[in-house]
């Protein structure tokens, strides 16, 4: 049996936390906040639920297996409802599209939206994708990243070389198989899942509107919010022990390896194993001292582009909006300026800045327990944005600029068709800023490092540290960031540790 400290009760501390606890190590896990959940937030007010952070559920087997390796069922747990239709999209031209979120209806729907032939070219896609997923999946998702070894593993077969096409970015692959913009669009939207730029991000993130379509949209009936306490319950059922209001100040390292965690008290809590979820950055930057062998990993992380933050709207409404589903994307005419703009491109190199007139996603459950009343809506809406840095780029918490860039955002809802300005009861503005200090996500962003470029998944820190008996979970680790990759490093991790 190992003393493992696992630090930050984000969804990826909570996974191993609870895989670890369950092969029969002594696990305790130390949270910052007064709650778990880390970026799976949430803010209820005179009768209002939001979730604050993900607002959907994809490749729901993940946490299947993560409760079944710990005695569970996930149905048991928590009500996931799968999402159809799965998302309605909005052009800036007026063309409205809805996704079913069954895959075999999805060619159908673009035909009709977009004009026959708009399904076939996508389902067309959608089969490369599937086969990008075969070669995948096991090596670079399910498995701890072995850096040159892993990609010479995958060129004993150049077919599957081919088929993944590393040297391809998302927006490439979309030229070269669908004709008509808006699909193109559709398929850039994806790059933003990890919190990357279409054009810099590998051809392989097709993989990820695959998953969605082959594996369904899926929903927690009461909020995902309550994903996060269904799995702490997984974790203390084995004899976890939570400590919230704990703040880490650094690892321990002794004799070559962690030896445990010091708390910002001075109380110091022995480890013979520690996994940190809180972001790769801060942890090297902050809680682990310099060492040698962290040099490639640092050295790495600077070099990575960070991925994208996001400006969040909640909104507290009066009323109901017909035929509005349950996620919605509003597309701007220039999406490239969008990219631009948040990564500091283009027209912007080298310093980015707030969007002009950004892709607004809007959530909105129909869902009586976010409600007061069945006359009632609560809105999730997500502007993608610059992270928070003050020095070369936006300073998120420079006075007016937050209040100012919602009115912007309600004025371009009101100009795609969703104008709720006299319907608003109370509005909460959260900006990247607020991301970085509420979750230590350093300048807020999202996933931590970005995919953009074609080793961007090399620079992503493994999920063993050189340091003997340290270990990396959540979005900032490998596999990657989102509900799915981020159980997926806690797998990883556990399988690494073993059982005591």
């Amino acid at each position: 049996m190992a003393r493992v400290v696992v630090v930050g009760a984000g969804l990826g501390g909570l996974s191993a936390a609870a895989r670890l606890a369950a092969l029969g190590h002594a696990v305790t896990l130390v949270e910052q906040a007064a709650t778990v959940g880390g970026k799976l937030g949430r803010l209820a007010h005179d009768g209002h639920a939001f979730d604050t952070g993900p607002s959907l559920v994809t490749l729901p087997q993940v946490y299947r297996d993560l409760f079944a390796a710990t005695g569970g069922r996930l149905e048991d747990a928590v009500d996931l409802v799968r999402l159809d239709p799965a998302v309605g999209y909005r052009f800036a031209d007026g063309t409205r599209l809805t996704v079913p979120g069954r895959a075999d209806a999805v060619p159908a729907a673009l035909d009709e939206a977009l004009g026959p032939g708009a399904g076939a070219q996508w389902a067309a896609l959608m089969e490369r994708a599937a086969a990008m997923w075969r070669i995948s999946e096991q090596p670079f998702l399910r498995t701890p990243l072995a850096g040159a070894t892993t990609l010479a593993r995958l060129a004993r077969r150049p077919a599957d070389v081919a088929a993944i096409a590393p040297w391809q970015s998302l927006r490439g692959l979309g030229r070269r198989h669908l004709a008509h913009p808006h699909l193109r669009t559709l398929l850039d939207r994806y790059a933003t899942y990890s919190g990357s730029d279409p054009r810099r991000a590998p051809a392989v993130l097709a993989t990820v509107p695959y998953a969605e379509q082959a594996f369904g949209s899926w929903y927690v009936r009461g909020g995902l919010h309550r994903l996060g306490p269904a799995v702490l319950d997984r974790a203390l059922a084995h004899g976890a022990v939570l400590r919230t209001g704990c703040t880490a100040r650094r690892v321990l390292v002794a004799g070559g390896r962690v030896a445990g965690v010091e708390l910002a008290d001075g109380e110091r809590l022995p480890a013979d194993v520690v996994v940190s979820g809180v972001d790769a950055t801060a942890l090297h930057a902050g809680l682990l001292a310099p060492d040698p062998r962290t040099r490639r990993v640092r050295r790495d992380l600077a070099r990575a582009t960070p991925s994208l933050s996001g400006f969040v709207l909640l909104l507290a409404l009066r009323g109901r909006t017909p035929g509005l589903d349950h996620h919605t994307v509003l597309f701007p005419a220039d999406y490239d300026a969008e990219f631009d703009a948040v990564f500091g491109t283009g027209r912007h190199a080298g310093r980015p800045c707030p969007v002009t007139d950004p892709t607004v996603y809007v959530s909105a459950p129909d869902d009586p327990a976010l409600v007061p009343d069945g006359d009632s809506e609560s809105w999730f809406v997500l502007v993608n944005a610059p992270r928070h840095d003050p020095v070369h780029g936006v300073d998120w918490d420079t006075p007016g600029l937050a209040e100012g860039y919602a009115d912007r955002v309600f004025d371009v809802m009101a100009r795609r068709g969703l104008d709720v300005r006299d319907r608003l009861r109370w509005r909460v503005v959260r900006t990247p800023a607020d991301l970085a200090r509420g979750t230590g996500s350093v300048g807020g962003s999202i996933y931590g490092s970005s995919s953009n470029g074609s080793r961007a998944a090399f620079l992503r820190p493994g999920n063993a540290s050189r340091v003997p008996g340290l270990f990396l979970v959540g979005g900032s680790a490998h596999p990657g960031g989102g509900l799915p990759l981020v159980g997926l490093s806690a797998e990883i991790v556990a399988g690494l540790v073993g059982p005591a």
